[in-house]
């Protein structure tokens, strides 16, 4: 198992660790879960998080990448995108481009990187077939962005449970403590930490749900998550306008 001394994620929402709360107010997420598996496994590391909810890659590379770079990481995980496909205007080769320098930026100083594709959450949200097949080119893009640089790739869309409800928020766009947990045993697997061969197993069967509780989740979905996301983007508003990065500078973990 290689040693990694320095770790910084940079992304957005699911890079911060939405909807996995710390306890404290604040939220883990798999990012941390992952750099505390580096460091019990190695009896420590330094770690930043730079990642801040919202990001589109243009702004995740403008903010994050030369900051990141900086502390002179020997490991980082490049993930975003999704807020980008989720626009009414989405431009593939864009994305594609800016993930492309931030991965290529961060191996070209020596680092390994890591990333994981997003799986299809059309079992989950049915209006997710709308931007399905960006997520499917964006995807792909990935996998060849990352078999170029040499790039670490978790591929999340071929994990057969990814579209499972009880791996994710209620929002449907975040992953609940158990999806980030999942996330950061597959990373810890990806760079060879011993223990996690189990990562990608099925959940168990879930039991059946009644039409009754599935129009009611419909319905809670809609009027706390769906309809208030719809009128913050009408209004050009980020839900990372204001905020700052959650751990913006290398800090030990101890093992």
């Amino acid at each position: 198992m290689k040693r990694f001394e320095r770790y910084v994620a940079i992304g957005d929402s699911t890079t911060e660790g939405l909807e996995d709360p710390d306890g404290a107010g604040g939220y883990r997420g798999w990012a941390d879960r992952f750099a505390e598996h580096l460091a019990t496994a190695q009896g420590g590391i330094d770690y930043a998080n730079l990642a801040v909810r919202g990001l589109r890659s243009g702004q995740i590379r403008a903010q994050q990448l030369e900051p990141a770079l900086a502390m002179r990481p020997d490991l980082v995980t490049v993930v975003s995108g999704v807020n980008d496909l989720l626009r009414p205007r989405f431009d593939l080769g864009q994305v594609a481009g800016e993930l492309e320098q931030m991965i290529g930026a961060c191996r070209q100083m020596g680092a390994t990187v890591l990333s994981f594709t997003m799986p299809d959450l059309t079992p989950l949200v049915p209006m997710a077939r709308l931007v399905r097949g960006r997520l499917v080119a964006l995807n792909q893009r990935l996998r060849e962005l990352c078999t170029a640089s040499g790039a670490l790739l978790v591929d999340l869309a071929e994990f057969n449970a990814g579209g499972d409800p009880r791996l994710w928020h209620g929002d449907r766009l975040h992953a609940n403590a158990l999806g980030h947990q999942r996330i950061a045993m597959g990373l810890a697997h990806a760079v060879g930490l011993p223990g996690f061969e189990g990562w990608s197993q099925p959940l168990p069967p879930a039991p059946a749900r009644t039409l009754s509780a599935h129009a009611l989740a419909e319905l809670t979905w809609s009027r706390q998550h769906l309809l208030p996301w719809l009128i913050r983007h009408a209004r050009g508003q980020s839900s990372g306008d204001g905020r700052a990065a959650k751990r913006p500078t290398l800090r030990r973990l101890e093992g």
